[in-house]
């Protein structure tokens, strides 16, 4: 199926308006989940439209499309264990794609919100892929922008060898940093590479997101640390039938292209839609064609 490219872009940045002040929200709701305390908004009503964050950050992520979304629908953004600012139970010893997946599903479950409409960005949409071929039945839909489920691609094929090459390219400055010793530095790096900023670029980002990415510092390690997720292949997704909608950015790096590529033609009847003038970093860059793509995909369900 050939991506469809939106037309009516707000060119206005929105996120970058933000003040320091403005990423509070609701009042922050806290669930009981596998023997952890897992906080999220919950704003608006009607269909549930669950919304779980990438690495290095938290629900706070998702303040420039909340209100759009919260119009038409029951926004309930997640923060994953171990990310956000509560305490931990353990020394990240459970941090994982298959634990975090199992949280989701019973989070969805302890809420009494199924099946519901979910999305997920970068790393989530390796955890909500993993989720929603386990339990089918919870999920309404699915919405992943550039997930990372390189598994996709076989890691003999002329893709999968090209796609983990480019990968290693993106995370190598993160990792050896974080090897290193200074997780602050691992993340800020980290950040720079998957959104393309120059070096330093990360400080001059709206001090919202600069003070969530250095609260959520403390997971780069584990992120580099964490166990191989589960594999995702092109014959697990064709099994999938709930409507999907995959989104990449015009300008992301190879990698996220090709796994766009591979998941759009593994999971049936799959919608594509490609952002244009944005990265990894398109939900946060023009939230407002990120929230028209979401909106507009959804009242069609």
């Amino acid at each position: 199926m050939r991506p469809k490219r939106l037309t009516a872009i707000v060119p206005l940045l929105l996120c970058l308006l933000i003040p320091s002040t403005a990423m509070s929200g609701p009042a922050v709701k806290e669930v009981e989940v596998n023997g952890v305390r897992l906080q999220y908004w919950d704003q608006g009503s009607g269909e549930p439209v669950i919304i779980v964050h990438g690495v290095i950050s938290d629900h706070r992520a998702w303040e420039p499309i909340r209100d759009e979304i919260a119009k038409k629908y029951r926004f309930i953004a997640l923060t994953q264990r171990y990310f956000g600012t509560g305490p931990w139970k353990d020394d990240g010893k459970e941090f994982s794609v298959a634990t975090f997946a199992d949280d989701l599903a019973k989070f969805i479950t302890s809420l009494d919100a199924g099946p519901v409409h979910l999305v997920r960005w970068s790393f989530g949409g390796q955890v909500a892929t993993t989720a929603a071929v386990n339990n089918p039945s919870l999920i309404r839909s699915l919405i992943l922008y550039e997930a990372t489920a390189i598994s996709v691609l076989p890691p003999g094929s002329a893709e999968g060898k090209a796609a983990r090459e480019d990968r290693g390219r993106i995370f190598a400055p993160a990792a050896a940093a974080s090897k290193a010793g200074d997780p602050v530095k691992a993340t800020r790096l980290l950040l720079e590479s998957v959104f393309q900023l120059p070096p330093g670029g990360s400080d001059r980002e709206p001090q919202a997101f600069q003070t969530m990415w250095d609260d959520n510092a403390r997971t780069t390690p584990l992120v580099f640390a964490a166990p191989p997720p589960p594999d995702i292949t092109c014959d697990v997704l064709k099994n999938f039938t709930q409507p999907t909608l995959v989104m990449r950015g015009e300008k992301t790096q190879p990698s996220y292209v090709m796994i766009h590529e591979a998941i759009s033609k593994c999971v049936p009847g799959t919608v594509q839609i490609v952002l244009p003038n944005v990265n990894h970093d398109g939900p946060v860059r023009d939230p407002a064609a990120f929230s028209v793509a979401v909106i507009e995909f959804l009242s069609k369900r």
